[in-house]
């Protein structure tokens, strides 16, 4: 009788046979080649292979196409309802995309976190998103209603909410180094994303014009360099995004400038997107009132240097306002583009197709996004450099009254004015008597 050798292992990782037992055959059924009809192992005959349609390449194409239109329509639609809904809403709107577009970005970096179990990562990325939008909506809210909130001077510093300190350590030994590059990671996905949408906010404040124009001129400059790229586009723009050529770029600046020129020439006639906001419940059925800025006023410009008998016009009327839409959109032809160009290259570094999957059949927000917060930024700071009136407000004159004087010394200040308006005749005399008396019971 032939003795097994003991140290004979099986080929699918049995046990040997020392132990005096074979492996079981396996039952799993991945392990019986099976024709339609023949009997499996219990003796019933299985029943034949379901045959699943594969989706053609075309197939996919059209449904892919067909999901994108639905989804834009519906962006659109919403996006319009908003914008006769009122300010707050597209407010609402705007902290949506940021969130979203925050969580897209930061769950690139939390991938290796979770490969290392590290626990730390969601709950401090959510806690510092929601302290920067705590202190930049505070800030905005301020400074454009103060002439409402009447606030103290420990408000109106914006303070961040303290945490508490607690005994336990979100830091891991051993990963040091790791946890403070995601640290860096979520504070720049704060200031590209945060601190950005912050400056979109404060455009809607100053005037629904300075929002609708930075994200329209965006918009069609994308469309119009696709165009003009598929239909005379031949050399290349820049080696990252190679689909993108310098026809297509020029032919989109052309075209963004005439559609900001004729857009603002639409819009400046509505005090509903010129004026900057005084309430947040008004709508485009209520409408707003406010003294115009200048620029929007129209004035006659002649051109220099044009020869006599030229059939040419020597003067023209036209808003001082088209002059800064012509280098708005040319920041969004040149500058804008960047952001996308960015984009790319985060999603190149990375090996990924999109950001998310966050709109059907568009990829991720921050696919959409990444040239929008950017020229926002532009717009704001071109806004405010060149355009925004500077001058003293009454907001301005009862913040500094609230946070840099005393009790005593504000109703110093309310008795002079009262003096003043009873000189002028506007209020009775009477009130100045009460505001005596109760000075002399303090």
């Amino acid at each position: 009788m032939a003795h097994r050798r003991k140290d004979v292992k099986f080929a699918h990782g049995g046990r040997s046979a020392s132990n005096g037992r074979a492996r079981r055959p396996s039952q799993s059924m991945s392990e019986f080649s099976e024709e339609p009809g023949s009997p499996t192992t219990n003796g019933a005959l299985a029943s034949p292979a379901l045959d699943v349609p594969v989706q053609t390449e075309y197939e996919k194409k059209r449904a892919n196409f067909i999901e994108r239109t639905v989804w834009t329509l519906v962006m659109i639609g919403g996006f319009f309802w908003a914008l006769g809904a009122g300010h707050l809403y597209i407010i609402i709107i705007v902290t949506a995309v940021q969130v979203i577009s925050f969580k897209e970005v930061i769950a690139i970096a939390n991938v290796p976190s979770k490969a290392r179990s590290l626990r730390f990562t969601k709950s401090l990325n959510w806690y510092f998103l929601g302290t920067a939008m705590y202190f930049l909506y505070g800030e905005s809210v301020i400074y454009y209603f103060k002439h409402i909130l009447m606030v103290d001077r420990a408000a109106s510093t914006g303070y961040p909410p303290q945490v508490s300190s607690s005994s336990s350590s979100p830091y891991k030994k051993g990963h040091y180094r790791f946890q403070f590059t995601q640290f860096a990671w979520t504070h720049m996905a704060l200031f590209l994303i945060v601190g950005q949408a912050h400056f979109v906010i404060n455009n809607i404040f100053e005037g629904f014009i300075w929002f609708i124009l930075p994200v329209s001129m965006v918009i069609t400059n994308d469309i119009f360099a696709y165009l003009c790229g598929i239909t005379f586009g031949r050399t290349p723009l820049i080696q990252i995004s190679p689909k993108k050529t310098w026809e297509g770029f020029l032919g989109a600046w052309f075209f963004t400038v005439l559609w900001g020129v004729g857009l603002t020439h639409f819009l400046a006639q509505y005090k509903y997107f010129i004026c900057p906001v005084n309430d947040l419940g008004a709508n485009i059925w209520s409408g707003l009132e406010c003294k115009p800025n200048p620029v929007f006023m129209a004035r006659n410009y002649a051109l220099p240097f044009v020869p006599a008998g030229v059939p040419i016009p020597r003067t023209f009327n036209i808003m001082p306002v088209q002059f800064h839409v012509v280098i708005l959109g040319t920041f969004a032809s040149l500058i804008a583009p960047f952001g996308g160009f960015f984009a790319s290259g985060l999603k190149r570094t990375f090996k990924i197709k999109d950001f998310g999957d966050s709109i059907p059949g568009h990829g991720g927000m921050t696919d959409r996004m990444d040239c929008q917060f950017i020229m926002g930024s532009i717009a704001f700071f071109y806004y405010s450099s060149f355009i925004a009136i500077h001058h003293t407000t009454v907001g301005g004159v009862i913040e500094a009254a609230i946070t840099g004087l005393t009790h005593e010394e504000q109703m110093e200040v309310v008795k002079i004015m009262s003096k003043h308006l009873v000189n002028q005749g506007v209020i009775s005399p009477k009130i100045l008597e009460l505001l005596s008396e109760q000075l002399k019971r303090r």
